[in-house]
């Protein structure tokens, strides 16, 4: 029997690859009942709101169990057109959207459609763990472009420009970024879209954490217009939402890319169930409460782990413009980033993700997320301070 598997197998097992190792062993041993506080995801801890269950039971009840459109309903399309639109200043059209099966969904398929073998995709550094095999996939080659710790992980343009070579496609990144939680300014896409136009570029951006922003409005994209005609905008409804296990995501481009996702859709998904849309309706038709509700809830923990872990010795904590986590500097206590959370989990049962999943510029952070109850989040940076301190003590 024939045992050779595919390349795109090896293509998809790069960086990233072993990131959730320790998170599932800790949501494992959760589940068994054991004395374990998950700080490793960003996995809300709160319930979808009622009244969105209840439009996805009551469409179940009536039978909403066929096949759907591939590109989703044009109710949904036409709602996801005009928050897009009101958003930023971009009048799109439900031709403009496709409905996906999650973000990470709407990421592969704008992978799939702009790139192949011999291509080059610029991703900027940090970028989430599920980046460099989404666009490796492909068959396209990705340099990372630093964003260090010096400069708060923020925008240089100027190393971007650098990296752009002659088979270069391709710039893709996450605003708010994933894992630092850094949201980028007007100035930095208006900079990301000058090197776009220069060299015909691309842009993919992922904006999943645009409606948990904090302390600065949130700036979409498309509300630069040298961007629109290259930009496809990937969301989702999972965080702002409290929607993760629906599913429920989104892309909008210019309508011949949402065509060509539409042909490469019929082969991956042929469409998402009619009553996890209607529910994904009914959250839209909210006029914007649930997402302020999450954005508070979140905003408050934020600040509650920024106070707890503030005065906690050989750690600095970075608070976040936007999002659901926490990127913590462990340097100073002699460990790595995966030293300290293996260690802290088998000290405390608090589980944190190691930073060099996501950038070789972590490999001495970890990642935190606020994403549980407040009782626990403060209980889970108690028991961090308290291995810190004995750490600080065997010194």
């Amino acid at each position: 029997m024939p045992r050779r598997l595919s390349q795109i197998t090896e293509r998809t097992s790069g960086r990233g690859a072993d990131a959730w190792v320790l998170h599932t062993r800790a949501k494992a041993a959760k589940a068994r009942g054991e004395d374990v506080i998950v700080l490793s995801v960003g996995d809300p801890d709160m319930d979808t709101p009622a009244p969105v269950v209840d439009a996805a039971v009551a469409a179940l009840k009536a039978g909403d169990t066929h096949y759907t459109e591939t590109l989703g309903r044009d109710s949904l399309r036409d709602a996801l057109a005009a928050r897009h639109a009101r958003m930023s200043g971009d009048r799109v059209t439900a031709a403009h959207v496709a409905v996906t099966s999650g973000a990470q969904n709407a990421l592969f398929l704008s992978a799939l459609v702009l790139l192949e073998p011999g291509d080059h995709v610029l991703l900027l550094d940090p970028v989430y763990v599920t980046y460099p095999a989404t666009f490796e996939a492909t068959g396209a080659s990705v340099t990372y472009v630093t964003q260090p710790a010096e400069t708060g992980f923020r925008l240089d343009a100027g190393r971007l420009e650098a990296a752009v070579r002659p088979n270069t496609k391709a710039i893709a990144f996450a605003n708010p970024n994933n894992p630092t939680g850094v949201s980028f300014t007007r100035a930095d896409l208006e900079a990301i879209a000058a090197v776009a136009v220069k060299h015909d570029l691309w842009v993919v951006v992922d904006e999943v954490y645009g409606d948990l922003t904090f302390d600065a409005p949130f700036v979409p994209a498309a509300s630069v217009p040298d961007l629109r005609p290259r930009l496809l905008s990937v969301g989702s409804f999972s965080k702002a939402f409290a929607m993760t296990g629906w599913r429920c995501g989104f892309l909008v481009a210019p309508p011949d890319v949402i065509e060509a996702v539409a042909r490469i859709s019929v082969a991956m998904l042929y469409g998402l169930p009619g009553f996890i849309q209607e529910a994904a309706l009914t959250a839209l038709a909210g006029g914007g409460a649930i997402e302020a509700d999450m954005k508070a809830i979140y905003r408050r923990r934020r600040d509650l782990a920024a106070a707890a872990l503030a005065e906690v010795p050989l750690i600095r904590a970075a608070t976040p413009d936007a999002g659901m986590f926490m990127m913590v500097d462990v340097s100073r206590t002699g460990l790595s980033g995966a030293a300290f959370a293996a260690r802290l989990y088998a000290a405390t049962g608090v589980s944190v993700l190691d930073g060099a999943a996501f950038s070789d510029l972590l490999v001495d952070y970890v990642r935190l997320s606020f994403a549980v109850h407040d009782d626990d989040l403060l209980e889970g940076c108690r028991r961090i301070r308290r291995f810190v301190d004995q750490a600080a003590a065997d010194r």
